[in-house]
């Protein structure tokens, strides 16, 4: 299969510079588009690759290689379930994204890699998957990374919940610094970067019908302002995301 490259992909008669796949074929999801034939590789061709296309998906192979340059790394993974999928302030998308990387962060290290497994219930709009796809392209830009490889599996209806996310990130740590909850002192000073609960309930609220509630999440990558204050020489002995 023959996968155009990202400049054939981006077209300026598009807001976003990338346009959307024509979606009258397949509206919704099918149980065939995890099946690993025709469909999936469609799929991924066309919702995926078309949004996400880089260097590393260009090989369309089992596993990516990447080039480290560091003695060190972070490896995390998170999977996410939330509902519903949309919510003031971002998705499912952004907040995978934001939630790898932050948690790659928490070890002050540089965010580089994803991987992105998503599992779908048969019924999902193919449109909704494209707009995820494009809230997770926009998530990658600003947190500094590449989805480099990835997986697609689909479930029976009422099986799922629409959507679920799985990403693992991998970060290069470039500094000397234990960070973590075991080097907390006595003394230490606690600085928390912005209100507690700021993103649950904004979810909550849509789920639970809190119409008078307007409140927006506040996921966001927290990679450069902690790498800011490693450069400059701040002593962190623990850092925590607690965006959930």
């Amino acid at each position: 299969m023959i996968f155009k490259t990202p400049e054939e992909l981006n077209t300026s008669s598009c807001p976003s510079g990338i346009c959307p796949p024509k979606f009258d074929d397949y509206p919704i999801i099918t149980s065939a588009h995890g099946g690993g034939g025709r469909l999936t590789h469609k799929l991924i061709k066309e919702i995926f690759y078309r949004a996400l296309a880089n260097e590393y998906l260009e090989d369309m192979h089992d596993s990516a290689k990447i080039p480290i340059e560091a003695d060190k790394i972070a490896f995390t993974t998170d999977s996410f379930v939330v509902s519903p999928y949309k919510f003031p302030g971002g998705d499912i998308g952004h907040l995978a994204v934001n939630g790898t990387v932050n948690d790659l962060a928490m070890s002050g290290a540089k965010p580089i890699a994803l991987s992105l497994g998503v599992i779908l219930e048969e019924g999902f709009k193919t449109e909704e998957l494209w707009n995820i796809a494009m809230s997770i392209r926009e998530a990658s830009l600003q947190g500094g990374v590449k989805v480099v490889t990835g997986d697609i599996k689909v479930v029976e209806r009422g099986k799922g919940d629409g959507i679920y996310l799985n990403t693992s990130g991998i970060g290069l740590i470039q500094h000397n610094l234990d960070i973590g909850p075991r080097a907390i002192e006595r003394g230490d000073l606690l600085i928390i970067s912005g209100d507690i609960g700021r993103h649950g309930i904004a979810v909550m609220a849509v789920r639970e019908g809190l119409f008078d509630v307007n409140v927006e999440s506040d996921t966001a990558p927290l990679h450069e302002p902690v790498l800011a204050l490693i450069e400059n020489g701040v002593e962190i002995h623990c850092l925590r995301d607690i965006t959930r």
